[in-house]
Order: C-alpha cells, then structure tokens, then sequence
C-alpha cells in the first residue's frame, strides 16, 4: 500500500483507533463490525496533530461500500473461490464482505497511511485476512466503492479501474449515483437503499460493472 509509516506513529495511531473509536456492528450488515467514530472521539484533532489534512475517508462506511457489501451477501457466487481486490478499500468494508462470501484470497489498496492501519483493526476484529496491496495489483474481481466522489479523484481512477477490466478482471462499482461517476462507461446490475457514512437518511446506492 502507499507509503510507510513510522513504526511510533503506527503505534500511535493504533492505540487511538482503539481506544477512541468504538467498535460498531453496521445496521445493514450486522454481522460486520467496524472502529467507528463518536462525537467525542477527537477524531479530527489527532488527525491535526499527525499532521493529516486528508478527509478521514477509511473512518466511516460510505454508500457505495455498504451497497457492495449487501450484494456481496446476496451474491456470494460473485467471488467465492476467487481473487479479490478491494479497490481504495478505506475502512476495509468491502474487503471484509468479501471474504464473508468465500473469496479466496482478498487483497486490499488503500492511499492512506492511517486507512492501512484501521482496515488492519477492521479486518482483525472480523477475524478475516486482508492482504496490503498496490493498485494494480492482478485479481479476478475488482471492487471499487466510493472512487468517483469529485473529478479529480475520477480522472485517476477510472484509467486504473479500465486497466483491471482489459485485464480480464470484473470490475464492480458501488456509487451512490455522484456526479463524477462515468455511468457511460458503466452497465447497473443492482440497487439497494443504503445510509451513507454509516447513518442519517438512506440514498440509493448502484452496483456497476466496468466496461473493458
């Protein structure tokens, strides 16, 4: 995954994940939990204080996850037995759904120094195995949650993701329907009604898959 972290910064980090965030059953797939944040957990000033000006994408579960996550319950036959890559995996969500469903081996691409260390801790306290791996990293399925939320991020991923489905790997896409996501390049299989950021009001949320 991106970058190293110094070993007393991932202690640190570690520690607060623990301690500060609480660990939460998701009210959509309760039998997924996941380190999440309260409104006195500090979140935000111990981000200040590492020096991460990041948005803290890997603190929450965003709508196109949880919609990926449902369909991977619904449709474990979609990785069961297969490579998996979760694609910008954040919280470590649908990495963790996935393995739920019998991938064979899951890995996971995260940018994120401190999201590698969460979905570390997500996916320890799920008692599954998601493996640190690099954007283009050689799977059978791809999944991609919440990689098209503004055009910038967009315009770096979609060539990526085209790359793993000229490759021959499926690629699924779980978005809430922004703005920035290349629905031409897209065919829906699934629709499900979500909460984004893990609470508040649902959206409906699509499933995708990428074409080559």
């Amino acid at each position: 995954m991106g970058g190293c972290v110094p070993v007393a910064r991932v202690s640190a980090a570690e520690d607060f994940i623990r301690a500060r965030l609480v660990l939460t059953a998701l009210p959509f797939r309760p039998d997924i939990v996941l380190y999440q944040p309260h409104p006195h957990s500090g979140l935000i000033a111990f981000l200040a204080e590492a020096g991460r000006d990041e948005p803290p994408y890997w603190a929450y579960a965003w709508a196109g996850g949880a919609a990926l996550a449902l369909y991977l319950r619904d449709n474990p036959q979609a990785v069961s037995g297969r490579t998996v890559l979760d694609f910008g995996a954040g919280s470590g969500l649908v990495g963790i759904a996935a393995a739920r469903a019998g991938a064979a081996a899951v890995m996971a691409f995260e940018p994120d120094a401190i999201g590698q260390i969460a979905l570390g801790l997500n996916a320890k306290a799920n008692g599954v195995a998601l493996i640190a791996a690099e954007a283009m990293a050689e799977a059978e399925i791809v999944l991609a949650g919440d990689v098209f939320y503004d055009a910038a991020v967009a315009a770096r991923t979609l060539p990526v993701l085209k790359a793993h489905a000229r490759r021959g790997a499926k690629v699924l896409v779980g978005d809430p329907f922004r703005r920035h996501l290349p629905r031409a390049e897209m065919t829906r299989i699934a629709t499900y009604d979500v909460p984004d950021m893990g609470g508040g009001p649902e959206v409906t949320a699509g499933i995708f898959v990428l074409q080559p």
